[in-house]
C-alpha cells in the first residue's frame, strides 16, 4: 500500500459506509449512476404482499454521496441551464442544488 493511502483520512459519519475516498472523482455520468437512487414503483413490496416494516426503505447502508432522485425537476440540469420553463412559477429555486460545501 502507498503511504498516501495510509495517511489519507477516512470520513465516517453515523449511518454511512466507511469507504476509501479518492481525491479525484469519476466522470459526472458515472458518479450519477453510482449515487442517484431510483424511485421504486411499489416501495412496500409487490401489490397485495404482507407489510413487513423492517424491510421497507433502503436495505444497505448509505454511501456518503447517495441521494434520491428529484422527481419534480429536470433530469439533466445542464441541458436546461438558463432556459425557463414554459409554465409560470415552475422554476422553484428550492430544487436547485446548494453550492455550500
Amino acid at each position: 500500500m502507498s503511504k498516501d493511502f495510509d495517511e489519507q483520512e477516512k470520513k465516517q459519519s453515523k449511518g454511512f459506509i466507511d469507504e476509501y475516498r479518492d481525491e479525484y472523482t469519476d466522470l459526472k455520468t458515472v458518479e450519477s449512476q453510482r449515487n442517484d437512487l431510483t424511485a421504486e414503483e411499489f416501495p412496500d413490496g409487490p401489490y397485495g404482499s404482507d407489510l413487513i416494516t423492517e424491510s421497507l426503505g433502503k436495505s444497505t447502508p448509505w454511501r456518503e454521496d447517495q441521494r434520491p432522485s428529484n422527481t419534480y425537476s429536470y433530469e439533466n440540469r445542464d441541458f436546461h441551464q438558463d432556459i425557463p420553463r414554459a409554465y409560470p412559477d415552475e422554476d422553484d429555486l428550492r430544487n436547485e442544488p446548494s453550492n455550500e460545501k
